[in-house]
């Protein structure tokens, strides 16, 4: 700031109110704004987000801690979610809690009590790491939490009405004509189990009960999807129909389904959820239920400004906000073969 002011001659501390965008008690002349923002341009000035972060001031950064990058889930809702910042003026800083119990994020703490992101946003279930959970409660930094799972409900969140999406895909089965629904539930950290108690529950308000073996549980990958339909495909009454959890269970169905040589959708008609980007793409094309990731990730981070800009003591109740999935129809899905 030394050098900006000598340079547009001006005071360091007209500098100091003029990169900050600071209000001021004295107006400062256009014309006099211009020449030290040129000068800091062509001085190649750039801020520091953590001395900013220091001195209290707005880092204009978004801390997003994810649970599992891995994911293409949550590839995709990080795609979402930087694009979403930026068009608030804000970067991101990624950072991941380890897969395992009991293991914490390293140096996340840290990065809160310095103030060096202007608010926090939890991507997935976090339930394992109850100590990194405790610091965010006993931090100022605002949180926000997207797809909880099965966490305690200890900050403003952002959801989807899972039930309402299975529930649409299996509606759309059975408008084909399917009966005999075999369900593949991925299975995913603290055994959650949202989706598959909604297809047990249709099943049964439907058709009276569940068919013996056909609600499956498997890894959350496309192996896992591959073994799944082979042993469903194994039963004397095989189904007509699948529904996944996941798209990425449901592509490893239809990975099994060509190797068996069981026709899709000829001869087996296959649901997924979420809509991650893969699912337009593969052959044929996957019927699937959108999870609406960028509704979702926008609405988050506008929450999360907002409350970055209010005083640090300020209440943020956990309330809650669903938005509803929707089906979308594509090539993996038909009326059953008669045979």
């Amino acid at each position: 700031m030394r050098d900006i002011a000598a340079a547009a001659a001006v005071s360091q501390s007209t500098v100091s109110r003029v990169l900050s965008g600071a209000p001021t008690a004295v107006p400062i002349a256009p014309e006099t704004r211009q020449r030290v923002l040129r000068t800091a341009r062509e001085l190649g000035y750039r801020p520091n987000p953590l001395a900013r972060g220091l001195r209290g001031a707005s880092t204009n950064l978004i801390g997003a801690v994810v649970r599992d990058f891995s994911d293409l889930f949550f590839a995709g809702a990080i795609e979402a979610l930087v694009v979403e910042s930026m068009a608030h003026g804000y970067n991101v800083v990624l950072g991941h809690v380890p897969g395992r119990a009991g293991d914490e994020a390293l140096s996340l703490t840290t990065v809160l009590e310095t103030r060096h992101t202007d608010a926090v946003v939890l991507l997935g279930d976090m339930q394992q790491h109850p100590q990194f959970l405790a610091d965010l409660r006993n931090s100022i930094v605002p949180v926000v939490a997207l797809w909880p799972g099965t966490s305690p409900r200890e900050f403003p969140t952002v959801d989807a009405d899972d039930r309402a999406g299975i529930r649409a895909g299996l509606e759309h089965l059975v408008s084909l004509g399917h009966k005999r629904i075999a369900y593949v539930n991925a299975e995913l950290p603290n055994e959650y189990r949202a989706r598959e108690e909604a297809y047990l529950d249709f099943m049964r308000d439907r058709f009276g009960a569940v068919p013996p073996g056909y609600a499956e549980r498997s890894p959350s990958t496309l192996a896992g999807g591959d073994a799944a339909l082979r042993r469903l495909m194994d039963r004397p009454d095989p189904p007509t129909a699948v529904a996944a959890s996941t798209d990425v269970v449901a592509v490893g169905v239809l990975h099994a389904a060509h190797s068996l040589g069981v026709t899709v959708p000829d001869r087996l008609s296959v649901v997924g959820f979420d809509d991650i980007a893969i699912a337009a793409h593969t052959v044929p094309a996957l019927t699937t239920v959108r999870m609406p990731i960028s509704e979702i990730v926008g609405y988050a981070v506008t929450q999360a400004v907002r409350l970055a800009r209010e005083p640090a003591d300020a209440q943020r109740p956990p309330a809650l906000e669903i938005f509803q999935p929707a089906l979308i129809v594509r090539d993996s899905t038909a009326p059953p073969a008669l045979r």
